[in-house]
């Protein structure tokens, strides 16, 4: 079942891959295999910025994407605290933490994956605030509320990761930011540990998803060996 799944979600990612680059909404050469640079990203971080729940929020969990830069940069320019995991979540303390009262460099540039790697503190888990809006990346999200990534399912694991230390719980807002043509009408097969969104912002619309879906912690049925051994914050975990 989940060879079908995987197949079926990686059929809805050429797919919309496709269609952004035939319609040019991308800055990048091609959409393909990756989280849309999408035109108008910043049209969405704006949209994103005028609702109640990012105007109350105080700590922010983002992706490092590039199609979110617009939301982490409008962050740390109302004083949000933002918080990136590391590539891969492979260092023992697997979260950047960009905090606008001690940036080393303009917010544009600390919100960047690249210098943050060089700039931002790291941070355990058990030492970060909970979180109050997580922004997520997406290939494509239909309505319903469920989402694609690239494929490597860090997010996932990610949220389930924060879930489990009680920083991400019920009233915590989860959206993701993205280009019209990724909203699709397709179904999207969901497993235990997929997450799916409260709002979709593309740079036209807010989309009040119809259903939730999230996981309760990290579901250790579904990590293989390699993925666990390969990330220090689990491997604690397990010890436990």
């Amino acid at each position: 079942m989940p060879e079908i799944h995987n197949d079926a979600k990686q059929l809805v990612r050429t797919q919309v891959w496709d269609a952004l680059d035939a319609a040019g909404a991308v800055y990048d050469d091609s959409a393909h295999g990756r989280i849309p640079n999408f035109r108008g990203a910043e049209d969405a971080a704006a949209r994103l910025a005028e609702l109640d729940g990012w105007k109350r929020a105080n700590v922010v969990k983002a992706v490092p994407d590039k199609a979110q830069l617009e939301v982490r940069v409008r962050a740390l320019g109302e004083g949000k605290l933002v918080y990136m995991a590391v590539p891969k979540l492979a260092a023992d303390k697997p979260f950047y933490l960009l905090n606008p009262a001690m940036l080393e460099v303009p917010a544009r540039e600390a919100a960047t994956s690249r210098v943050a790697a060089t700039t931002a503190p790291t941070v355990e888990v058990d030492s970060m605030r909970p979180v109050d809006v997580v922004v997520l990346g997406s290939v494509a999200v239909n309505r319903d509320g469920a989402r694609i990534g690239k494929g490597a399912g860090y997010s996932d694991l990610e949220f389930a990761l924060l879930t489990e230390a009680g920083l991400i719980g019920p009233d915590t807002l989860v959206v993701t930011t993205v280009h019209s043509l990724q909203v699709i009408d397709t179904p999207i097969p969901v497993t235990d540990h997929d997450v799916k969104v409260d709002l979709i912002i593309t740079p036209d619309e807010v989309i009040q998803c119809t259903t939730s879906h999230r996981p309760t912690g990290i579901i250790w049925d579904h990590l293989d060996p390699g993925k666990i051994a390969a990330i220090p914050a689990l491997q604690s975990r397990v010890k436990r």
